[in-house]
């Protein structure tokens, strides 16, 4: 069975990738679960060298990789060649963090009697991972897993298999055979390889799918991470490059980012220069030239759904710009919506494209209880030239990662998570190795022998 795969670009065909089931479910869980013993039992050292070693196939054959992430979601050259960079770096930083792990007590806590605390791997790991990012946030899960001594069998998204079959091909070399393993196809393939025998599930998608992998999961660990609809509160007194900065934001991967800038945020005063400066800059961001379109028809569904149900009172629309033979591709133009209703879809769904709300408040302590009006919180920003008050409001958000006069600024030592309808768990960072680990206490009892 095989799926037929669409370039975003130009809205036709591209080839096919296979359809995974239960027989190839079942095969691929066994491989992982019988790779296990041999790559838990390496010495970190010896699992470093293995990673840094994927690290560097990675590098080597970055070109195709770009290649492949660009024909799957039709991303431009400037954002693929770094996401790819990032990959690389991502597996040579858990690499290193595996070895740097401490226990959280060791000596002698109890009189006459010594101890210590080993973290061990879970076992087999399943991955399932979207489309906006099919690369990064298989490395996202995929590294701290491994590094953990855990084994993995990845799901990545129906449109997107093409790098992930690729890691796995580099990594059965530099790791060893089925201790990452792929499992491309649909969402049905997804839900096997949750009820699966792994021993966990790492999935990041919507917060739908996510209550059902939980629930699938039947109590084994899971680490979610849900989607976002990030606000930015911008101040009157915002640096001059705020608007270029989120319009460049809210239109990298078409705004297909969890994190992305959603929500602008304003006071009354400068609500018309925020509009005004937004759309302008909004203008400068074309589709087809400085980023990429939507994934897939049912993402284009979905976006053009939300945009017309929206009461905005004023609509901006940049202008699109795709190369000869892309004009049939999912194009979007990066969009400002005005004038809203505070329960506007636009304001209240995770709207996954190149597009920005702006609202107003009438202090900051309004415009923070508007920023958490909404279920998700993954990230926020704050705009303004007063770091007292941008560090007390970024402090006072409720999100897992805020940032101050900048937006999307990520980097491997930063953990990354999110809060109530936006999941649980966490990426990125030595933080996130004991998502895939579970201590053990030994402790001994000390005895003179004769």
């Amino acid at each position: 069975m095989n799926t037929t795969l669409i370039d975003p670009r130009t809205g036709r065909e591209r080839g096919t990738a296979p359809v995974a089931r239960e027989n190839e479910v079942r095969s691929a869980v066994e491989a992982a679960r019988a790779a296990l013993p041999g790559w838990r039992g390496l010495t970190p050292r010896e699992r470093s060298r293995r990673l840094e070693r994927l690290a560097a196939l990675v590098e080597e054959h970055a070109d195709a990789y770009a290649a492949r992430e660009a024909a799957g979601t039709g991303k431009p050259d400037s954002e693929t060649t770094g996401e790819v960079a990032q990959v690389a770096d991502l597996f040579r930083f858990y690499a290193s963090a595996v070895r740097a792990q401490s226990a959280p007590a060791a000596g002698r806590l109890v009189d006459g009697h010594e101890s210590w605390v080993r973290w061990e791997p879970l076992g087999v790991v399943g991955v399932v991972v979207p489309w906006n990012y099919p690369l990064m946030m298989a490395a996202w899960r995929c590294a701290p897993a491994l590094a953990a001594g855990n084994t993995v069998v990845a799901k990545p998204a129906e449109t997107t298999p093409d790098t992930l079959q690729l890691l796995t091909e580099h990594a059965a070399e530099a790791l060893g055979p089925a201790v990452l393993g792929v499992l491309p196809g649909d969402r049905r393939t997804g839900r096997l390889l949750v009820e699966a025998d792994v021993d966990m599930v790492a999935f990041t998608g919507s917060a739908a799918a996510g209550a059902d992998v939980a629930a699938r999961a039947a109590g084994r660990r899971v680490s979610l991470e849900l989607g976002g609809n990030a606000p930015a509160l911008v101040l009157p007194d915002a640096p001059d490059d705020t608007w270029a900065q989120l319009a460049r934001a809210c239109t990298y991967n078409a705004g297909q980012s969890c994190a992305a800038p959603a929500r602008v945020i304003t006071l009354r005063e400068n609500y018309e220069q925020t509009v005004e400066q937004l759309a302008a800059a909004a203008r400068d961001c074309l589709a087809g030239q400085d980023f990429g379109p939507l994934n897939n028809p049912d993402q284009l569904a979905r976006y053009d759904g939300i945009v017309k149900a929206s009461a905005a009172g004023r609509n901006f629309a940049a202008d699109i710009a795709p190369r000869p033979g892309e004009e049939n591709g999912f194009w979007r133009p990066a969009r400002i919506l005005a004038d809203l209703p505070a329960d506007d879809p636009a304001v209240l769904e995770e709207v996954f494209g190149p597009l920005l709300t702006v609202q107003w408040a009438e202090d900051p302590e309004a415009a923070l209880a508007l920023a958490d009006f909404v279920p998700q919180a993954l990230a926020a920003s704050v705009w303004t030239r007063d770091l007292t008050t941008g560090l007390d409001l970024a402090g006072r958000l409720d999100a897992g990662e805020t940032w101050l006069n900048c937006h999307l600024v990520q980097t491997a030592e930063l953990p990354h998570g999110g809060r109530g309808a936006s999941g649980h768990g966490t990426d990125l960072s030595t933080l996130a190795l004991p998502e895939y680990q579970r201590p053990k206490t030994i402790t001994a009892r000390l005895t003179r022998g004769r």
